[in-house]
């Protein structure tokens, strides 16, 4: 992560159920949507008492700040091919 008022650049990649997550161009994390181990971390983490996490297919996008000041600029949502 950069520094306090630098902006971090994140690239969200959802493809079927493959996902990636990017931060200033390194992949930092990338999982399968229902997979054997995606359901173990969901079941063994705060998520657990929400049956539908991770299982929507279409919906509202939220963005969470856990309490502290932030600010989000250039936000861009594209369909894959």
């Amino acid at each position: 992560m950069k520094s306090a008022g630098e902006w971090n650049a994140v690239r969200l990649v959802v493809n079927g159920n493959h996902v990636e997550h990017w931060l200033n161009g390194v992949k930092v994390v990338e999982y399968q949507l229902g997979s054997a181990d995606w359901a173990a971390r969901v079941a063994a983490g705060k998520f657990a008492p929400h049956a539908r996490y991770g299982k929507n297919t279409s919906g509202h996008i939220g963005l969470q700040d856990h309490g502290d000041w932030v600010a989000y600029r250039n936000i861009q949502i594209r369909v894959l091919p």
